[in-house]
This record gives structure tokens, sequence and C-alpha cells, in this order.
């Protein structure tokens, strides 16, 4: 046991949020540690992690143009829309210019968490024990699979996987595949299965509506977020339902189920290529499973199809393994989080990243960051008033706009009413705001 005054803050995880979180207490002048259970900085983006979905056709749904860390944009030679390969170099590189390698313990896994009486957290890895007197949880959110349940699923005498399990195209080869749930990672593994798959289905529950990466020859998040122009001569409705039915056009051509909510009220699924596969007949659309019966999957329009390998791509849970859940309250699979990020009980306890938003992520994830550091680095009247927020704050992250009722939007929020909410308790405190001049060492 490690005897030593807790005065310093553990980080478990080394992935993008981890390395924003330890380059925000570094700059708040907080010790820290950071445990990495893999042998280098990425998380899921690195494929050889065990439990990682990364597959090998896997790229950004943001752009390059917004996508990147706060002072280090990504190369310009980075397409639009880079593939893990090019992202986990950035990662890396981004470590490294930062000299947060320094702080990573690597291949040493938290084992479990445990807060004492005096307020401590036992940190418990490998075979060793240490305190600190905050624990800060960036695990990611893609590493613990939902996989449903059908009936007579058991009796299926083709493979079913979790698309977590999933890596190449030629695992399709001279197979009938279906793909079960139209997420941005279902679509983009339907798109790999249309193109090698002997036959090729996707099983979806609702209507989605598919965004396309470019919009007049912007990438859309540059389109929208920066205030893209059309063509002279082509008028574009101020109504994004509007605007992304204009430009995609009757999903129930392609045999998809209409949209059942508006552009703005779910997950952007910003995906394009599956439509070509489904106006080509490369791949089919098909409603939900009813049921399995040997080699045969039904479905609830009564069609059948003879299947060889079924990829269940329907989302992950959230988990903190090396805490006890009972420290949590949990609301659709989500724990309760003030702003999603600190407990509202246990004063020196915070996860950064359980949290969905319309938004590219990595900037989010610093300034939550810096959230949990003015916490850390407030003392005396500004500490307490900062403790009341998290037990008495409620404030509406969602500015008035209405999400579908499911697990995935259970911790879902408006991007910029989310920012405000950080800025104000932000300038509350009397901190700056993160700049790319400010945030960076080089």
């Amino acid at each position: 046991m490690d005897t030593t005054t807790a005065d310093r803050v553990c980080i478990v995880g080394a992935g993008p949020a981890g390395l924003v979180m330890a380059r925000r207490l570094r700059a708040a002048g907080i010790p820290f540690d950071v445990y990495e259970k893999h042998s280098d900085v990425g998380g899921i983006w690195d494929p050889t992690n065990a439990g990682s979905p990364m597959y090998a056709n896997a790229h950004f749904i943001s752009s390059r143009f917004t996508s990147g860390f706060y002072g280090f944009p990504m190369p310009e030679s980075y397409p639009d829309y880079p593939g893990w390969r090019r992202i986990l170099d950035y990662i890396r590189e981004f470590a490294r210019t930062e000299e947060l390698y320094e702080h990573i313990r690597f291949n040493t896994a938290v084992r479990n968490a445990v807060r004492e009486e005096d307020g401590n957290w036992r940190v418990t890895v490998g075979q060793e024990q240490r305190l600190y007197r905050a624990l800060i949880a960036a695990p990611g959110v893609t590493w613990h699979p939902n996989t449903p349940e059908f009936p007579g699923q058991d009796t299926f005498t083709g493979e079913i996987r979790h698309s977590s399990t999933y890596y190449h195209p030629a695992e399709f080869a001279d197979r009938r595949v279906l793909i079960v749930g139209a997420g941005n990672s279902g679509v983009d593994i339907a798109c790999d299965a249309a193109a090698n798959a002997a036959a090729a289905f996707l099983s979806v529950r609702r209507g989605y509506r598919f965004l396309p990466k470019h919009v007049f020859g912007l990438p859309i998040d540059v389109f929208i977020n920066q205030g893209g122009q059309p063509p002279a001569g082509v008028s574009v409705p101020e109504d994004p339902s509007a605007l992304i039915d204009a430009l995609v056009g009757d999903l129930t051509r392609y045999g998809l189920p209409a949209p059942d909510h508006g552009a703005l009220e779910s997950h952007p699924i910003v995906n394009d290529q599956i439509l070509h596969y489904l106006a080509h007949g490369d791949i089919a659309a098909k409603p939900n499973i009813a049921r399995f019966d040997g080699d045969t999957v039904h479905f609830t329009d009564g069609s059948a199809e003879v299947i060889d390998l079924v990829l269940f791509a329907t989302g992950y849970r959230y988990g903190l393994p090396f805490l006890d859940e009972d420290l949590f309250d949990w609301h659709g699979g989500r724990p309760e989080l003030y702003l999603n990020i600190f407990h509202r009980t246990i004063d020196n306890l915070y996860v950064l990243g359980f949290i969905e938003f319309a938004d590219a992520a990595y900037q989010r994830y610093e300034e939550m960051a810096q959230l949990i550091a003015i916490d850390l680095a407030s003392t005396g009247e500004e500490k307490q008033r900062f403790t009341n927020l998290k037990k008495e704050d409620r404030p509406d992250l969602r500015g008035g706009a209405r999400y579908i009722d499911s697990p995935r939007h259970a911790s879902y929020v408006e991007a910029h009413t989310y920012q405000n909410a950080l800025s104000t308790i932000r300038n509350g405190f009397g901190w700056a705001p993160l700049t790319d001049e400010t945030s960076t060492r080089r």
C-alpha cells in the first residue's frame, strides 16, 4: 500500500478524453497520474486493443476541419473524413507533442477504486494500491456490447456476432449477411457487406435520416457550422429536415421506413453510401427481426431470408467496471451526472465522455475537462459554490429540443446549449475560455 499523502488525481483511460483531461490538469498545476490498460494511447482507435470495435474501413463522421484538438488541427494532408489509421496517428502525435506520455502508466488496468471514509480514493492497479484525492473516469463508451435477444435465436444454425467483433470485408465473402441496426457503424459495415457478401440485408426498426457527407462540395459539418453558401440561384430550406429531405429524397423508395423524427432529434447518421448500395440492389432493407428458425430469419413484415451471418450493430452499454455501480443512479443505462460530468453527491468523482451530441467530440471533451480542473483547483467559498451547483443546479441541456426516447439518447444534449452552460460556469469562476492559442505547449 502506498502511504504517501493523497495529493494527486487519478485519471483512468488514455483515449482522447483522458489525454485532454491530463492537459487541463497540467495547465492548472494539479498533480495527476494516468492509467491505461493498453500499451499506447488511442483507446478504441487501435484495433489491436482487445475489445476495440474498430473495423478496417472506419472513418470519422465529422470532418477533419471540426474534429481536432484545441491548438492541434488535423494535418492539411488529411482527407475530409480521415480513416482510423490517420486518426490513431493524429492522437499519438498529439500526446507526443503535448508531452503527455510521461504522465501515463501503460499496460496497467485499474482493477478497483473504493472511496475511503476520509474521502480519498483507494485505487488498485495490478498488485498495488494507491491513494488519490480525486478520481476521473475516462474509459470510453464503446467497450461493452449491447446484444439483443430474439425468439428462436438459440435455434439459429448460422453465426451471430456483435459488430464489435467485425474487422474486414473479407469476412463476408460468399456469405448471406444480415446487419441489424442502422447507427453509423451499422451502416458502414452494411456497405462493406453490400460490396462483398453473396447477399446483404439491413434490418432497421424505425425510420432514420441519412445525412450526406458533403453539401455543395463542403463537408456537411463545415457547411452547417461555418455558414456555407449554396451556389448562386440555389435556394436552400431553412428547416434542417426539409434540407436533408431535399438532398436525400424519399427513403421509402429504397425499402426503408420514412424517418420518424426531425433531423435534429436523433444522433446523426452521416452516410449516403448506403443509399447508393440500396439504389443499386446490392443490399436490401428489412424491418425488425420477428424470430429465428434454423437457418432462416423471419421479419415483422412476414418476409424471411436464409442467412449465414448476423451482425448485431446494436450499440454499447455504458460501463465503469472498476467502480461499484451502486455509487450512481442509472437512467436508461446511463449514470445520472451533473452536466454529464460530475457526481452530484460524491464531490471528488468525475466521468468524462459519457455524453452524446451532434458535434465533433474532442474540443467539447476538453471544455468539460476544464470544468473538472476548475472544481479541483477551487478552495474555500469557491469550492463550496461548485459543490452546491453539483447538488442543486439542473439546467436544460437540450435547449428545448426534443430527442427520441431511447437509451442512446438518455444522455443526449444540444451541442450549443451545452457549450453555453459550460461557459457560464467557467466565466462564473473567472477562468478564460479555451482557444487554439492558449491550449497548446507549442
